[in-house]
């Protein structure tokens, strides 16, 4: 009877595995702050979308842990075809041929200043920023990305991407944008992930005050209009209320990224005894869910599906 008249479902389908790359072979660095995720080479992180995928996960998105010299102020090495990304995409496509391979595109993992835009005298220049950031969505389209993200929050960054990819003969590949993303300490965890987080400053003046409500409807027609396909909320569990108000206002597919943050603190309060991590990974995607979410980025991913496999 419960499960009859339950309102929510929650599914694999719904989930997006985000995967953390790095150079070499055979490579596995554990990231100390997120335990159980790993900087993963490319065979390796194929091998996990494998995995995923054979569980019903849909879509991997990627994210890349560059050394520091590759990176400079414009992030030219996001534009590099032999890149760590796009040698990451070649690779998946060619093995998964039906996987969803969402890319994050941004500035911070190739930038000297760890910033998700060109700094310019001490501040970021979001005009500056547009074309790189358009360069390195049309880079990883061509290397065979289905799926764009970029998590940047530059304004006017989703039509230069669209414009970009359209003029390219991309004008399969969607966009889905970071359209609603606070300035969050939940992303603790992630900056080690990259080793991404900003030399000087802080990213407060583009990325959104998280005291801030009725800014939501702006940023979502704002995208619309622009081309976006799916429209992104960050971080998920301590903003339901704004997923649930995109949800309203929009009739794109809606998707929330379970941050870092939320994974961690289930991980080390179930280590310390304090919580069951499989019941509140569970409960904590079915509440995605309920307030709104189409699509839940999550580094639970394989484990959610794993538990409501055994449910069946």
């Amino acid at each position: 009877m419960r499960a009859m008249s339950r309102d929510t479902v929650l599914s694999p389908s719904n989930f997006v595995l985000p995967l953390f790359l790095q150079e070499g072979e055979g490579q596995r660095t554990p990231i100390k702050s997120m335990p159980g995720q790993f900087r993963l080479s490319v065979d390796l992180a194929v091998e996990l979308a494998r995995e995923a995928f054979g569980l019903g996960v849909p879509a991997v998105d990627l994210f890349p842990a560059l050394a520091d010299d590759v990176k400079d102020p414009r992030g030219s090495e996001s534009v590099n075809p032999q890149g760590l990304m796009q040698r990451a995409i070649r690779a998946l496509k060619r093995e998964l041929p039906e996987l969803v391979v969402c890319t994050d595109v941004a500035l911070d993992p190739y930038s000297s200043d760890g910033h998700d835009g060109v700094v310019i005298d001490g501040r970021i220049d979001n005009d500056v920023t547009l074309p790189i950031l358009a360069a390195m969505a049309v880079s990883h389209a061509e290397a065979g990305a289905d799926v764009v993200a970029p998590s940047d929050m530059m304004d006017g960054r989703v039509r230069a991407i669209r414009e970009a990819l359209d003029d390219a003969g991309h004008d399969q590949v969607s966009i889905l944008s970071y359209c609603v993303k606070y300035a969050s300490c939940f992303y603790g965890p992630f900056r080690e992930a990259l080793d991404s987080a900003p030399k000087s400053g802080d990213k407060k003046t583009y990325q959104m005050d998280p005291a801030n409500y009725r800014e939501v409807e702006r940023e979502v027609r704002l995208d619309e209009a622009e081309g976006a396909d799916i429209l992104m909320v960050k971080p998920g569990l301590p903003y339901l209320d704004i997923v649930a108000k995109v949800r309203s206002l929009s009739s794109l597919p809606v998707a929330v990224y379970h941050v870092s943050g939320e994974y961690s603190m289930l991980k080390v309060a179930a280590e310390r005894g304090l919580l069951d991590y499989e019941r509140g990974l569970l409960e904590s995607l079915t509440c995605l869910r309920r307030a709104g979410a189409d699509i839940i980025f999550t580094y639970g991913a394989i484990d959610a599906a794993r538990l409501l496999a055994a449910r069946k």
